[in-house]
């Protein structure tokens, strides 16, 4: 199988709209990050340097019977694909920003599901991340903490007896974990429950950010919940705090959904009828408002106002209409104004065809 298809198909399996409370968590990722000892950390390494990470890592997945179950892996090195392939993968979240833009003898490791991206010389030597539709906490972790073992049976991690892990950023020395959920939370925010929900977020070692992670903005109601703190915590701690945390917005959430219908049904329904209409037939449409509107629309659909399309078509137009990914689909280089009619295009044509 190519790995063409990879940049070329928007949809990858957690997009699927399945899994626990997958009306409201559209996502669940774990990530761990890991350096090699005896070897410098990918910002100070020489070019030699990150090849022999590179080589011993990738070396690490092959014919291994404890992985049969993953299917095969695909490797794509970044120096061998161009810059809109590389955006399209950060678009999908199956790579960061940071390995597409800055790595040396950057690499990532895919399985066809696309549910395990493991990155090589990124900010650290490895980050293995699994990620998952709907509310799937545990099992995320579970599957990270296999290939995590599965790596640190054949290669050697700089570890600290005091500090643990030792990582390229002290945000991340301890555990190198990093568990995540992204929550479609239309009602809190349309509720103005919003800012106290994070608030009180915040207080109990957790963070929000952006659906591409730190310094990305929260735009359609779409925000990543993850831990904080990597150090003085277990692993355990740490997933069943994100998963306790999770638990109770989802239940705000849902309370708040229910406020609306009982209060504001023909309000919320104008809206969502009006979302609906505009993406079926604009012309042109921003990346914020069609954030916004498509938002409107997966409320619609979850709570029974619009007969619309499925929530796995909804998370596979979140990508398809990100700047990489519209070049990448009709073949052309645009500027921004270009993008916005592209974009309008490519959601009418695709709501055309679930009607």
């Amino acid at each position: 199988m190519s790995n063409l298809r990879f940049t070329e198909q928007a949809l990858s399996e957690w997009m699927r709209g399945n899994g626990q409370d997958s009306d409201i968590v559209i996502s669940t990722r774990v990530r761990v990050a890991r350096n090699l000892q005896h070897l410098p950390f990918p910002l100070l390494a020489t070019g030699e340097q990150s090849g022999e990470v590179l080589e011993r890592l990738t070396g690490v997945l092959k014919d291994q019977e404890e992985l049969q179950d993953l299917g095969p892996f695909h490797t794509i090195r970044l120096d061998e694909i161009d810059g809109l392939d590389k955006r399209v993968l950060v678009e999908k979240r199956l790579i960061s920003p940071s390995l597409a833009d800055e790595s040396r003898n950057g690499a990532v490791i895919l399985t066809e599901d696309e549910s395990v991206s493991i990155m090589i010389n990124e900010e650290d030597h490895l980050r293995i991340q699994c990620l998952y539709p709907g509310f799937q906490v545990h099992e995320a972790w579970e599957r990270a903490t296999k290939l995590d073992d599965l790596f640190e049976a054949k290669v050697d991690y700089a570890f600290d007896d005091k500090r643990g892990y030792l990582t390229s950023c002290p945000t991340n020395v301890g555990t190198g974990l990093r568990a995540s959920v992204m929550m479609h939370l239309p009602a809190l925010v349309m509720t103005q429950q919003i800012n106290r929900i994070l608030s009180a977020v915040s207080q109990v070692g957790l963070t929000v950010r952006g659906i591409y992670g730190e310094g990305s903005e929260a735009v359609g109601n779409l925000f990543q919940i993850s831990n904080q703190i990597t150090l003085g915590q277990t692993e355990s701690e740490i997933i069943e705090n994100l998963h306790s945390v999770a638990m109770q917005i989802i239940e705000h959430e849902k309370n708040a959904r229910e406020r609306l219908i009982s209060e504001s049904k023909l309000r919320i329904t104008d809206r969502v009828m009006r979302s609906y209409g505009i993406l079926s037939y604009a012309e042109v449409m921003e990346s914020k408002e069609a954030a916004q509107r498509l938002s409107d629309v997966r409320l619609g659909v979850d709570l029974g106002l619009l007969n619309g399309p499925p929530s796995s078509v909804m998370n596979e137009l979140n990508v398809m209409t990100q700047p990489g990914f519209l070049q990448k689909r009709f073949g052309e280089t645009m500027n921004h104004n270009e993008r916005d009619v592209y974009r309008a295009k490519l959601i009418r044509e695709t709501l055309s065809k679930e009607q």
